[in-house]
């Protein structure tokens, strides 16, 4: 028993990866699915999950099984053209959605502490608070030695703390969900689907460039050949916490909302919006422990979400692919100089369009269209190729199977948001 606790204690990398992927998003859009949906999206998550653990998996294996990293590996057999635009597709997607960590973190301070506090203020107060836990964080990435290891310990314990704010609001969502008096809408209605969550709850739990950055945490670990049983148990021990918490806030937005609120509504809930629903349903407790769940959410995403742009990006210009190294270093500190201050104009913007804002989120998307296929397919072709060692194949063929299907799946959605954006683009013009 206490070898096998201790076997579980030396896993991290996928605890890493989960970390990055139980963002804001993937807060806000779980509850959205199962706000709109009910409890049956639960069964998307699990699919989702499953898709992703098949990646992590495979990213795994090409981690400790190629002696260089993976955007090297591309450079050699490729060309360097293939893996700067690899990296620079990470760096953009990761740079770009950086800014929805920075505006979560003022969220989660909010539900905590009461709306009208930051950003409902003083309107400097919120991006003064980003500025100074940015800056905070930089000189922690400058100055900080065994940087890996702090930050695996760190995201183990934001992890736990997810899970116990969420359960803890799942269970009292469970108790109180009879006595709600909200009036519900018809069933017609609250059956619809908004498709944009659907789509962005699926994407944000089978995150291609999350498991792409596996590859560099098992090497950070340095983990090898002989440690590929190893690497299959971190990803389903890491994924499956990821697929329980989002499959948790899912579970607990259909007991408060599901056949509650007019489609309408549901569309246009923020994060911050689904705390403070809670509180006059559950009271200042629920609202509570919500916030310090979306805050965990949100600093676990901040830190690491821009250390795979960093890392990536920094690899594939051959700068470096250790976070200890100053390629890395400058690149991460690149990718949350963007967020902070694209989330510092949004945020300090009173008018009511923003129209800065909406047409980044667009651009994202529009990125979103190009990464996802294309980090996929990277993965897959990684996996193709034969071992060094020449014992087959990087990846069996079961594996292959699930990469395979990551592929069509993130075509699909890439295929659906290019529809959505250029729909979008041509009824405005």
């Amino acid at each position: 028993m206490k070898n096998k606790l201790r076997a579980l204690a030396e896993l991290g990398p996928a605890i890493v990866v989960a970390a990055v992927v139980l963002g804001p998003g993937s807060i806000l859009t779980s509850s959205k699915v199962g706000a709109s949906f009910g409890p049956l999206g639960a069964l998307v998550v699990l699919g989702a999950a499953g898709l992703m653990i098949g990646s992590v998996a495979l990213a795994a294996r090409i981690g400790v099984l190629f002696p260089q990293s993976p955007c090297q590996e591309i450079r050699a057999r490729l060309g360097a053209p293939v893996a700067i635009a690899v990296g620079l597709i990470l760096f953009g997607l990761v740079a770009i959605f950086q800014w929805s960590n920075n505006v979560a973190v003022i969220a989660g301070v909010e539900s905590i502490v009461g709306s009208g506090q930051t950003s409902n203020g003083a309107k400097w107060v919120a991006p003064t608070l980003l500025v100074a836990l940015n800056i905070g964080v930089i000189v922690c990435l400058f100055i900080s030695r065994g940087l890996y290891g702090h930050v695996e310990r760190l995201m183990k314990w934001l992890v736990l703390l997810m899970i116990l704010a969420f359960v803890t609001n799942f269970v009292v969502a469970l108790v109180a969900s009879p006595r709600v008096a909200n009036e519900a809408v018809s069933a017609g209605e609250g059956a619809k689907l908004d498709w944009f969550a659907f789509l962005g709850m699926v994407g944000t739990t089978f995150s291609i460039g999350g498991a792409f950055y596996q590859a560099y945490l098992v090497k950070e670990r340095g983990w090898g050949p002989k440690d590929l049983k190893r690497g299959l148990v971190d990803s389903i021990v890491g994924i499956s916490a990821l697929g329980g918490i989002t499959a948790i806030v899912l579970l607990t937005a259909s007991l408060v909302f599901y056949g509650r609120l007019a489609p309408e509504t549901i569309k246009e809930m923020q994060v911050a919006d689904i705390a403070r629903a809670l509180e006059p349903l559950f009271g200042d407790g629920a609202r509570i422990v919500f916030g310090v769940g979306l805050l965990a959410g949100a600093f676990s995403s901040f830190l690491v979400n821009a250390m795979v742009g960093g890392t990536i990006l920094s690899d594939s210009l051959g700068w470096g692919s250790r976070i200890s190294e100053r390629g890395p270093k400058i690149c991460t500190t690149a990718a949350l100089l963007v967020g902070m201050s694209v989330a510092a104009i949004a945020l300090a913007d009173t008018t009511e369009e923003k129209r800065g804002t909406a047409n980044l989120i667009t651009f994202a998307q529009s990125l979103t269209v190009i990464g996802l296929p294309a980090l996929a397919l990277a993965l897959l072709y990684l996996g193709s190729l034969r071992r060094p060692d020449g014992e087959g194949r990087v990846a069996p063929p079961w594996l292959m199977v699930m990469a395979a299907l990551g592929l069509l799946v993130s075509c699909a959605l890439a295929g659906k948001l290019a529809y959505d954006v250029l729909g979008k683009l041509f009824l405005s013009a």
